[in-house]
């Protein structure tokens, strides 16, 4: 059930969720042709400290706003999982009651939905990020789980300083169809050095049909191609 600021309550249906983006897509029933529609910003255009807004019922006080600056837009690494979902991060105080609210600019465009306190950070999820998700668009995954490695001195001219070590395998996924192990160093993807793990998850996700690796296993490096899998979730 939804409550409107008019007083009105809606019945609606929970037409999807995702747990990984922490997102459900409603879809009201009833009278509901009156209401207004927020103006969608781009996420991507966000720059480190520019101007947001956010709206909630903080504690239950209804319509609430606070004020403060974007600190970056990147990604949340899950712990140990090597995965992660984009979040934009700002220092508007946020509380109970601002979870699903919008984060405006100061266009008065959604730029993000507000999810959550991350130490002092407060978490929101981009609107480019929720657009793609309500619009059903599926996300390419390599199937793997990775951490952050140095390479030994005496590889480093040759594989650089650091890559991602693969830490688990999915069983069936791209990357077990393709070879990959636990243990394996990824140096590099698309031609692009990796040292972080959102590197390789922005580019798998503008990948195509396929992404080129270059892979270190017992000290030797090889480049090799691996035709996607499409998924619901991240890399």
């Amino acid at each position: 059930m939804v409550a409107l600021h008019d007083g009105r309550t809606l019945d609606a249906d929970v037409v999807k969720s995702d747990r990984s983006l922490d997102l459900a897509l409603l879809r009201l029933e009833g009278d509901h042709e009156d209401l207004p529609e927020a103006p969608l910003g781009d996420s991507d255009a966000l720059r480190v400290g520019e101007l947001v807004y956010a709206i909630g019922h903080p504690w239950g006080s209804v319509g609430a706003v606070s004020a403060g600056i974007v600190g970056g837009v990147g990604e949340l690494r899950g712990p140990g999982r090597g995965s992660s979902t984009r979040y934009v991060r700002s220092d508007v105080t946020l509380a109970p009651g601002n979870s699903g609210g919008p984060l405006l600019n100061a266009r008065g465009e959604v730029v993000a939905i507000n999810a959550m306190i991350f130490g002092s950070m407060a978490l929101s999820i981009p609107s480019n990020a929720a657009a793609a998700w309500v619009a059903g668009e599926r996300r390419p995954r390599l199937g793997i789980g990775v951490l952050p490695v140095e390479v030994p001195v005496s590889l480093r001219r040759e594989a650089g300083p650091a890559g991602l070590v693969i830490a688990g395998v999915e069983t069936g996924g791209t990357a077990d169809r393709a070879g990959l192990l636990v243990g394996d160093v990824l140096l590099a993807v698309a031609g692009e050095p990796l040292g972080e793990v959102g590197t390789l998850l922005e580019a798998v996700a503008r990948a195509g049909d396929a992404v080129s690796l270059r892979v270190m296993r017992g000290g030797k490096i090889s480049v090799m191609e691996l035709r996607l899998k499409e998924s619901g979730r991240a890399a």
